[in-house]
Formats: C-alpha cells, sequence, structure tokens
C-alpha cells in the first residue's frame, strides 16, 4: 500500500483513518481467534522481556509514535501569547479535569455500578486502564480532527508542541497519583521507564529527525516522511491490537461482557469533556477554527502511550491493558461523530 493510498486528501480524511474502528475491529477477532488456535506462538512471544518491557510490543508502540513525535515543532510554542484562550481551554481540560474526571467514572462503574459483574481484582485492573487513558492527551490524530474542521493548523500544532512538553514532566506523577489514591499498587521505577522509552525516547528521536529533514528539504520534507511512514504507523497499531488480543483471547471468549463495560465509562468521559471543552470556548468567545481543535485535543488520548505503559506496569495479559485497547475502539467513531457535530455548530462562534 502507497502512502498515497493512506494519506487524507486537502480537508479530507485517509481511508485507513475513516474505517479505522472497522481495522481495530477486525484485529482484534484476529488476535482473539489466534490466541485460541496457537496459544504457544503468543506465550513465547509474551516472553520476550527486558526489564519489566515486552520486546515485540516496544517496537512496535515506537513504529506508531516516532512518526508523531516527527511533526511536534518546538519552535511553534514562541507563539503561545498570540492568542492564548484556545491553549488554556485545553490544558485546563487535558491537566486539571480530565485525568480525574476519568478516574472518578472508573470508581464509579467498576467499584460500584457493575460490581455485580466485575470480581474486584478485574475491576481494579480496568480502572488502571482507564485512568491511564485520561491521564494521556492526544498527539496523533489531533491534527486529522483539527482538519476536519477545517482548523487552525498552526495553533493547533502549538497546542500539540505545548502538551508533549507538558506530558514529559506530568504524566507519570499524575498516573501514580490517581493509581494511588484507588489503592492500586504501582512501582514509581517502572512508571518512570514506562515515560522515558514511550514519551522522552521518541520526542528526542523525532526532533533530531525533523532538524534533518527540515534542513535536507524545509517544512514539505518533513510532510512526505509522514506520508511515507504512515502505513508503518497503521500497520503497528493494529498489529499492537492483534498481539493484546492474542494474549487474552480465551479471557475475552469467556466474557464478551467485558467490552461493553469497559466502554461505558470511556463513552461518558469522551462526550462529557468535548462539551466541557467546547462549551468553555464557547463562552470565552474562541474563533471556531480555535475552539473545535482545542476541544477536540482535550477528548482524544494518547492511546498508543497508554497501552504501553499499561503493559509495562500491570503485564501484557492484565485487564489494564484490555481496557486501553477498548479506548482505540471506542473513540474513533465517537470523535468522528464529534467532529461532525462542532460543524455543524459552527455558527454558535465568531468568525
Amino acid at each position: 500500500m502507497t502512502a498515497q493510498e493512506t494519506a487524507p486528501p486537502a480537508g479530507g480524511i485517509g481511508v485507513f483513518e475513516r474505517w479505522l474502528t472497522l481495522w481495530v475491529a477486525l484485529a482484534i477477532a484476529g488476535g482473539t481467534l489466534l490466541g485460541t488456535l496457537v496459544p504457544g506462538l503468543f506465550a513465547a512471544l509474551a516472553s520476550l522481556e527486558l526489564a519489566s518491557v515486552n520486546l515485540p510490543i516496544a517496537i512496535l508502540i515506537w513504529a506508531m509514535v516516532f512518526p508523531m513525535m516527527v511533526a511536534v515543532d518546538f519552535t511553534s510554542i514562541r507563539r503561545i501569547g498570540s492568542r492564548p484562550k484556545g491553549l488554556v481551554v485545553t490544558l485546563v481540560v487535558n491537566w486539571l479535569v480530565k485525568p480525574f474526571t476519568m478516574a472518578t467514572l472508573g470508581v464509579l462503574f467498576f467499584e460500584h455500578v457493575f460490581a455485580g459483574l466485575i470480581p474486584p481484582d478485574d475491576a481494579q485492573a480496568y480502572l488502571a486502564g482507564v485512568i491511564l487513558l485520561g491521564a494521556a492527551p492526544c498527539t496523533a490524530m489531533v491534527f486529522v480532527w483539527s482538519n476536519l474542521t477545517r482548523g487552525d493548523a498552526t495553533y493547533t500544532l502549538v497546542q500539540v508542541s505545548v502538551n508533549d512538553v507538558i506530558m514529559i514532566f506530568a504524566f507519570a506523577p499524575i498516573v501514580a497519583f490517581l493509581l494511588g489514591v484507588t489503592d492500586i499498587v504501582v512501582p514509581w521505577e517502572v512508571l518512570i521507564v514506562s515515560t522515558v522509552l514511550y514519551i522522552v525516547v521518541p520526542l528526542v528521536a523525532g526532533l533530531v529527525a525533523r532538524g534533518r529533514l527540515v534542513a535536507h528539504g524545509g517544512e514539505p520534507a518533513v510532510d512526505a516522511f509522514r506520508d511515507r511512514v504512515k502505513p508503518v504507523t497503521i500497520l503497528g497499531l493494529l498489529a499492537t491490537v492483534v498481539l493484546l488480543f492474542g494474549f487474552q483471547g480465551r479471557v475475552i471468549l469467556d466474557t464478551p461482557l467485558v467490552i461493553v463495560l469497559i466502554a461505558v465509562p470511556l463513552l461518558l468521559q469522551t462526550y462529557g469533556i468535548f462539551f466541557l471543552a467546547y462549551g468553555a470556548a464557547r463562552a470565552w468567545r474562541v474563533p471556531f477554527n480555535v475552539a473545535a481543535p482545542c476541544a477536540l485535543i482535550g477528548t482524544s488520548n494518547f492511546f498508543e502511550l497508554a497501552v504501553a505503559v499499561a503493559i509495562s506496569l500491570f503485564g501484557l495479559g492484565s485487564g489494564a491493558a484490555l481496557a486501553t485497547v477498548v479506548g482505540v475502539l471506542v473513540e474513533v467513531p465517537v470523535m468522528l461523530s464529534l467532529v461532525a457535530f462542532a460543524n455543524r455548530t459552527r455558527g454558535w462562534f465568531p468568525a
């Protein structure tokens, strides 16, 4: 498959992004089937670990994350002060609201509403997974959502760059705090190693690669590189899903209701955070081409990071890892529905 086939047209979305939910669903089905047919293969893959890091999953996560980091332009941070309102909305929602509402919803549903349907140990694992999702703001798909609402591309880049800088320092403390509040034991050293591996290292590598690309061909060279590696990114995501569900194939077949139960708080969180950010932007009279992306950035999750950290902290076959993958399945159709809503309500905002 060529880059041209997967790249989104101007103002549109590529075929793989448009049908990502279908591809993920097929990967889930394929992984579950393979996990039951050839469990020995997945047991061998699960054993390939180094310092609590599963090597096959780590390679796939880096394949997904590195191209996103190449797109981040930290020089854009200099433009923070020109139009601060949209950035303020995004940062407040991402770091002061979203992680805590996700943890609250997780506790409400997994420890109370669904208490009779989920064993206590499993409930704690699913809770850990949704906390990891809530604490990881999106980096990559944000550019797709912004493009679909004809958002200000430069401003979106500023927001993503600032979020990534904050994430280096805030992700581990927030996750550790929320897991501690919910009585889930988390080893700090593993969390810090995961943050370095899946945030700091890809960011530094992306910064170096971006510098070389810009030096040889400017921004067009960066765009061309992203188009070339996009198939690798998508295949990395799907292969990760296949592995995760292969490791948990028997559990999923025995308890299919679990997927639906995990999806409930994730759906409520996604819609709730969007309308909170969107309403705040409207009340503050933020222009639509900034308001829509800033609400969508706060809503979307960096699920690649959440998946990787869940595996490092709790293991490949854990409920936490399963919950983060359900986040992938839920996010794409929900985000597309929110994009459609935003485009229909463009007139609510000043030009």
